[in-house]
């Protein structure tokens, strides 16, 4: 039996929640769930339909791309997983779509504004959008270079990634994380349902203003302040 059966059927379902909650078409995305005692992590294979995914067809993949257990290709996203798994040590779990929306606002390389309380229910700032990728790093290790990406825009932008578990990048689409696969999927359909709001919010009045401080912060702290009471103890 293998060492790695749990972490293979946590991945697991977490790309299957991803497809049944709409979030990608054909094989466009995956989920992968770290280890951190192993520093392994488990992936959704490559092109495979999700219709036809197994737990035992998840691949452990360590954090330089070796495969450790598993009989076929692991994503093509691979890489940035395991950049990301490498560089922010409090994260458990990624997740990758091409979901509508979400990839509307990363091709008009906007971040996306905090217009309501549903947005502020999970976090206190804009969405960000990195800046396409530049020449050097696309025409280098493509998908490596996509973590690069992802931490120059939060380094840059001097945000936590703890705060904000989720990013789109220019032109591409979105990632998000979370302390597990199934966060990082939650956060994926949070990411796109704040998407298709701010994109509808737009379409109605091109001059909506973003969310005012008192309700982002009120929103925010019943949920996750010191005296948050949002849910059951």
């Amino acid at each position: 039996m293998s060492k790695y059966k749990e972490l293979k059927r946590e991945c697991y379902e977490a790309n299957m929640e991803l497809d049944a909650l709409n979030l990608v078409i054909y094989t466009f995305g995956n989920v992968s769930a770290v280890d951190r005692e192993n520093e392994v992590f488990a992936i959704k294979p490559s092109g495979v339909p999700y219709e036809t995914l197994k737990p035992e067809d998840i691949v452990i993949v360590d954090f330089e791309n070796n495969i450790v257990e598993g009989d076929m290709r692991p994503s093509s996203d691979t890489k940035t997983h395991a950049y990301l798994y490498k560089n922010w040590e409090k994260i458990g779990g990624i997740a990758h779509t091409h979901a509508t929306h979400s990839v509307a606002w990363a091709q008009a390389q906007k971040d996306i504004p905090i217009f309501g309380t549903t947005h502020a229910d999970h976090l206190t700032a804009d969405i960000p959008c990195a800046p396409p990728m530049r020449d050097e790093l696309i025409e280098g290790n493509y998908e490596h270079n996509t973590g690069i990406q992802i931490l120059e825009c939060f380094r840059d932008k001097n945000i936590s990634y703890q705060e904000v578990q989720m990013v789109l990048l220019g032109n591409h689409g979105p990632f998000s994380w979370g302390k597990d696969a199934a966060k990082a999927v939650y956060n994926s359909k949070v990411l796109e349902e704040v998407a298709k709001m701010a994109y509808l919010t737009l379409q109605i009045n091109p001059e909506a203003p973003r969310l005012k401080n008192s309700l982002i912060n009120k929103h925010y702290d019943r949920k996750h302040g010191k005296d948050a009471y949002y849910g059951q103890q």
